[in-house]
């Protein structure tokens, strides 16, 4: 799944303010949350053979608060952060992404790693709609254009998965798990550019991990099977590397831009080619090649016109 978080000043407001420009520490911090987001999604996948996804979204979300509340500590950080005047803002952004996080780690039962990665990267294209939509934004033909091309390369990636097998472990199920990971990580997306600008990054994550926890710990009772030594640690593994992943982005884009960051997010299709094929022997279709590579290129085109809108906004507010 796409991880969404918005960086924030100290003050917990502006996701474009950053405290200091160090663009290369910003995209080396990028390129690590991308490695491993990647890598806990290898480690779910293999464990998504032994173990129900609720068990898994439970181990991914409670080991997370490991590095979260170290940097807590080390930042000396008091709970005074996590307070918040729109809890309901809070229960309707960890709604989506709980529900994102099923279908995320579901998905990965039935697809290849790499073919679940490059779904994804749809969520930023029905961004952009949802933007249009829900915040009422001002979207012209060339994004347009680029959501419409990029929706193409998402149909091109999905054509090897399309079947008319019903049975349990049909791929079918798992594109249409992955499909709407996709829709809700947008949702999610336009529910935290919503608070961003009254509530800090750090309460955003805590409640999201909070909820998570709780929702999927209400799953074991009915679906759970008693790890070993191995399998424990690395159920442990994948939610402390959940857990860096979102640190390391959330201090990304305080060194660095959004619109400089957006296209590192890519990066994560490599991994995902990289692991699939070291662990799993696992390489994706031509057909995702083709449509990955559209989509991607469509993002990046939506990523470049917002930049140059916002130097657009920025130039007609304060003129030279």
């Amino acid at each position: 799944m796409a991880q969404v978080v918005i960086a924030q000043s100290p003050s917990g407001h502006g996701a474009d303010l950053h405290s200091s420009s160090r663009p290369l520490l910003g995209i080396g911090l990028k390129i690590a949350a991308t490695f491993a987001f990647t890598l806990m999604a290898a480690i779910a996948r293999h464990l998504g053979e032994g173990f129900p996804v609720g068990q898994i979204v439970f181990f991914r979300s409670l080991f997370a608060f490991l590095p979260i509340a170290g940097l807590m500590l080390i930042a000396g950080h008091g709970l005074s952060m996590l307070a918040t005047a729109r809890p309901l803002s809070h229960l309707r952004r960890s709604f989506t992404g709980v529900c994102a996080m099923f279908t995320y780690f579901g998905a990965l039962t039935y697809l290849p790693l790499a073919d679940v990665t490059a779904i994804s990267f749809a969520s930023p294209l029905i961004v952009v709609a949802l933007a249009a939509l829900i915040l009422g934004e001002t979207i012209r033909l060339y994004r347009w254009s680029a959501v419409g091309v990029g929706f193409l390369g998402v149909l091109i990636m999905a054509s090897p998965h399309l079947s008319l097998g019903v049975g349990e472990a049909s791929p079918t199920i798992g594109l249409a798990l992955a499909l709407l990971n996709a829709v809700l990580v947008a949702f999610t997306m336009i529910f935290i550019r919503m608070m961003s600008s009254t509530e800090s990054a750090l309460a955003i994550a805590f409640y999201f991990q909070l909820a998570a926890t709780a929702v999927s710990a209400l799953t074991l009772p009915f679906a759970w099977v008693t790890p070993g030594a191995a399998d424990l640690a690395l159920l442990v593994l994948m939610g402390i590397l959940g857990g860096f992943g979102q640190l390391f982005m959330t201090n990304g884009y305080r060194f660095a831009q959004a619109s400089t960051l957006a296209s590192f997010d890519y990066a994560a299709m490599v991994w995902a080619i990289l692991f699939g094929w070291l662990f799993f022997s696992e390489l994706p279709a031509t057909a995702v090649y083709v449509g990955a590579a559209i989509v991607i290129a469509s993002g990046l085109f939506i990523a470049l016109r917002e930049r140059q809108l916002g130097l657009q906004r920025k130039l007609e507010i304060e003129p030279l």
